[in-house]
């Protein structure tokens, strides 16, 4: 295509575009929600999102345990409070903060929480941001946690891509739409400013300045007692970095590593986390290892350096996090997790994690790095419902909460294949399910770094695994399984290998007997909806259907949309002819064919994300219908880049998912 005769549905909320959206949304809900199956589907995936019995996840700020409850009663969810005393029981006592519903329908405004930032060490004052319909763009407005109020005349910022975090009581950093020139080509801040208390944001501080051309830069403050420290940053790229301590008289020094590493602070220690080989004097670091130097020292030139963690084969490392006294280090052994305890005062004697239980994966929710070596971890399998335990490094770990089994595992077993991609290289995957001929749906990601690890989904379980379906995970490259080598093999112009990878899976699960082209589906949401264009028009006959999800279509186009610029070194820029040429080549948009046999295919997205435009969906879904393939579009008007406000949008969106797929493969 040289002429893009759709551009016209690039218009997010233009009256045609959204006519055109609510025309194509009619017909598919038509289609898809007549029967009782599509009510069971829903209705099945509502009580799993609603269910009252489900763990509420909690988040530690100084002595309360902090969440966000959404149910049917309250669909924008509670924000909520409790202590570690009443959360052990089982009907804690929950003090409400916020109702973000009551909120909404005071204000006529369909406001959806995105999170918030509290005042460290008290805990008083918190920066609450909301976003319309679930987009990233958020309004800022500041919390007193004390009188449970907004604060009269506090901080708050209109809606913007904005940053924000606490200095002090009276003052905060912050980085949005200043104005013209203010943000990058990316659409995120480019100018980080100092706030105080009571002056008009035009008075703010400037401290720190990106270049146009980079994703984002910002600043933020370390407020730990006795360390109290001020960094600024500029992201060049999605991968790479330069970040600077800014002392207290505006001096900036550089944190002097490779801009691809990524760095932390904690009291005494600095911690790099190397993407790419570093050569320091004679030694050289491995990409994927974790280093630790005292802070202080490394900033004065001093370049002594130990290894705390070095990849191998099968291991890599995922993340780490401090508690007061000890660093755990979690990792990944053929996408199964591993975590290691550290302690820098015993020269960084090291331990495995006490009672992690033996499922598919875990993750450490939060620690209490201020104040004691207390953590929280959430575990789970593909058919293990999840539990949530606290420990104290060296000392006892209790369950505080078991998650209900939202389906019938009996007969359900969990085994990890290898599948060998065009270049020879071993693919890892997931088949989760029982001995049946029925129908296979399989998922896949491969970008950014993102693993895919087990973990229990109820809404794959009511919608799939109950019914007799069988579940596969694909843990292609391009993903954080194996380290940044398993990622960075496949950027720009090695992108193909993702897709090679994905449809060496499709094969090796046909050639194990699991399934048969007929009757294998594929979905996939974001970066995974770009993969899912590419199955579609470069390997069509390996699938029985297709569902795309908030995706990337057009890889001409994707970096003037949105946040799409701030993907190029992902996917490579268009506007170069040499990385046009590898782009073209499966680039979904620019390469359906009239003449090729597609299976029928479901395109999803939102017209609230702000994130990745949803003209790529529309104009993929208007490309596929003129050329007369089997295709169907839904857009939900909220729902930001998850495609959903609520629990109430969530279930119908699942339900539209399982209902196409069992129509096209149940047989």
């Amino acid at each position: 295509m040289t002429d893009d005769p759709y551009l016209w549905l690039e218009e997010v909320t233009g009256e045609t575009a959204l006519d055109w959206v609510r025309e194509r949304n009619t017909v598919a809900v038509a289609e898809l929600t007549g029967g009782a199956r599509f009510s069971g589907l829903r209705d099945g995936i509502r009580e799993v999102l609603d269910a009252d019995d489900r763990i509420p996840y909690i988040r530690r700020r100084g002595a309360h345990l902090y969440n966000l409850w959404q149910d049917a009663a309250n669909p924008r969810g509670l924000w909520r409070r409790t202590t570690l005393e009443s959360y052990r029981t089982d009907d804690p006592d929950w003090e409400l903060v916020l109702d973000i519903d009551a909120l909404a329908k005071a204000e006529d405004e369909s406001w959806v929480w995105q999170g918030a930032t509290v005042l460290r060490p008290d805990y008083r004052r918190a920066l609450i941001e909301l976003s319309r319909g679930g987009a990233d763009a958020t309004v800022v407005r500041e919390f007193d946690l004390e009188t449970k109020s907004f604060v009269e005349d506090g901080f708050t910022l209109p809606e913007a891509k904005s940053r924000v975090g606490w200095i002090d009581e009276d003052r905060i950093y912050v980085g949005t739409d200043f104005g013209a020139g203010s943000l990058t080509v990316s659409g995120y801040p480019r100018i980080a400013k100092e706030w105080r208390r009571g002056t008009p944001l035009t008075e703010a501080l400037t401290v720190f300045e990106g270049k146009p051309d980079d994703v984002s830069a910002g600043a933020y403050h370390d407020p730990t007692e006795g360390f109290e420290r001020d960094f600024v940053y500029r992201n060049l790229d999605f991968y790479r970095m330069e970040k600077f301590l800014r002392r207290p008289g505006g001096e900036l020094v550089k944190v002097d590593v490779p801009e691809d590493a990524e760095t932390s602070a904690h009291r005494e220690w600095l911690l790099i986390s190397t993407r790419s080989s570093w050569t320091v004097g004679d030694v050289t670091y491995p990409a994927g290892a974790l280093l630790a130097a005292r802070f202080d020292d490394f900033l004065a030139g001093g370049r002594d350096l130990t290894v705390l963690f070095e990849p191998d084969e099968h291991t890599s490392l995922s993340y780490h996090v401090w508690t007061r006294n000890h660093l755990i280090i979690a990792s990944l052994q053929d996408v199964k997790s591993r975590f290691e305890v550290l302690t820098p005062d015993e020269g960084w004697a090291r331990a495995p994690l006490a009672g992690v239980p033996e499922v598919g994966a875990a993750d450490i929710l939060g620690t209490n790095s201020d104040v004691d070596d207390e953590y929280f971890l959430d575990a789970s399998g593909y058919t293990q419902p999840a539990t949530l335990q606290r420990g104290e490094i060296g000392g006892d770990v209790e369950v505080l909460k078991r998650a209900p089994a939202f389906f019938d595992a009996d007969g359900l077993s969990t085994t990890q294949h290898f599948a060998t991609s065009d270049d020879g290289t071993r693919i890892p995957y997931f088949v989760v399910g029982q001995e049946n001929d029925g129908p296979t749906l399989m998922t896949g990601y491969g970008g950014f770094e993102v693993s895919l690890t087990p973990s229990y989904s109820g809404t794959v379980g009511r919608g799939w695994l109950a019914r007799g379906g069988t579940y596969v995970v694909a843990n292609i490259r391009g993903g954080g399984e194996y380290g940044p080598e398993w990622h960075q093999s496949v950027q720009k112009e090695r992108r193909l290998r993702v897709y090679e990878d994905f449809a060496a899976v499709a094969r090796d699960l046909v050639a194990r007997g699991i399934t048969t082209p007929q009757r294998l589906g594929i979905q996939g949401g974001s970066n995974g909806g770009l993969l899912m264009g590419v199955m579609l028009t470069r390997y069509p006959e390996l699938f029985g259907a297709i569902v795309c999800q908030v995706p990337l279509l057009d890889m001409r186009r994707y970096h003037k949309l949105l946040a799409g610029a701030s993907w190029m070194a992902e996917y490579g820029d268009p506007d170069e002819p040499e990385e046009w040429a590898y782009l073209r080549e499966y680039s979904p948009y620019q390469n359906v064919a009239a003449d090729r046999p597609y299976p029928p295919t479901f395109i999803l997205t939102s017209t609230r994300d702000d994130r990745v435009h949803p003209g790529h969906a529309r104009k993929m879904m208007a490309r596929l219908a003129e050329l007369g393939h089997d295709v169907r579009y839904y857009e939900n008007i909220e729902g930001g880049h998850g495609a959903a406000a609520d629990n109430e949008q969530l279930a119908f969106k699942w339900a539209l998912v399982f209902e196409f797929l069992w129509q096209r493969l149940g047989g």
